[in-house]
């Protein structure tokens, strides 16, 4: 497993200013990203260089795993600011936990350029960029949680299995023909494809909170509460509390389907007779019929029949607002 090793003094502990642990800024961009536009790239540098102190500030921009492999761990004790949205703060998190240096590296700034933005929103940071440049140097470090899963991948957000999993599969599937389309038409198909839901046990903490007699519509798992830039699909997570959050919805039905739609969009959906809660920090989903995908961060799995899944606190350090 990637064990995360301590942080040095400098780092300050949870809680405390992040300010004097910076001797330098390695700013780090997913160069193929296009929510990483030059002129957004070009004013958070120099917001960066204007709150730094006069300590350099190297922008990497990454176009390969070995390329962000190489400038996340040759940081050389200068503070880490992370550019991108929830796919890359995932790949980053994995390349640091896989590394066993995801706290070594410190706490690392971020700045959020993706379009949903959902661990971001979690943390209360500034989603304009500019500003989220100053908190990244002035904010204070924040002790925080990573789901890992039983191949040892991470979660840093939310994952969850179901429609919305096979949605995302399909859509990426359709989205070279259809476009912006791509994800409603995944959607309509994993709908018709799912036909009575998906048999799955759920388990948290050994406590059984789905059976396969009672198909499932969607799993969640959340560290953050929310997905796709706001919906609160898992309302009430924290992602510095150590613990997982996780809902179950069994709106398999026509018009339940409809009913958990219009519910998740104000976080009411938790509310049905429907949809069960849970929190612990192990969760286990087996499948009792066919396979599951599950969609991390917006990454989408192979197909699998059974993942665990471990809540480790304190895994990884972000600065935050004061």
């Amino acid at each position: 497993m990637g064990a995360a090793g301590s942080a040095g003094p400098a780092d300050g502990t949870a809680g405390e200013p992040a300010r004097p642990a910076v001797e330098g800024v390695v700013a780090v961009v997913n160069a193929g990203a296009g929510s990483a536009q030059p002129r957004t790239v070009a004013a958070v540098l120099d917001e960066l260089r204007r709150r730094s102190g006069g300590a350099p500030v190297e922008l990497r921009r990454t176009a390969t795993l070995d390329d962000l492999r190489r400038a996340l761990l040759e940081h050389d004790g200068r503070r880490v600011v992370l550019m991108g949205g929830d796919g890359s703060l995932h790949a980053a998190l994995q390349v640091l936990w896989s590394a066993g240096a995801a706290r070594d590296v410190g706490p690392l700034g971020i700045v959020p350029l993706g379009t949903g933005n959902d661990l971001a929103r979690s943390l209360r940071l500034p989603l304009d960029p500019v500003r989220a440049a100053r908190t990244a140097l002035g904010g204070c470090a924040r002790d925080l949680e990573l789901l890992v899963d039983s191949r040892d991948r991470i979660t840093v957000n939310t994952v969850h299995a179901g429609i919305g999993a096979a949605a995302t599969a399909r859509a990426s599937r359709l989205k070279g023909l259809l476009g912006p389309a791509a994800y409603p038409a995944g959607a309509v198909w994993a709908g018709v494809g799912i036909g009575r839901g998906y048999r799955l046990r759920v388990e948290v903490d050994g406590r059984r909170v789905a059976d396969p007699d009672d198909p499932v519509l969607l799993v969640a798992i959340g560290i953050g509460g929310s997905i796709g830039g706001g919906a609160p699909l898992v309302p009430g997570a924290d992602p510095h509390d150590g613990v997982a959050d996780v809902v179950v919805s069994t709106s398999t039905g026509p018009l339940a389907r409809v009913g958990f739609a219009a519910g998740l969009r104000h976080g009411v959906h938790v509310e049905r007779q429907d949809v069960r809660t849970a929190r612990g920090r192990v969760v286990e989903v087996t499948s009792a019929g066919g396979p599951f995908r599950l969609n991390s961060d917006g990454e989408v799995s192979a197909e699998q029949t059974h993942e665990r899944f471990e809540m480790r606190a304190d895994a990884w350090r972000a600065v935050c607002p004061d």
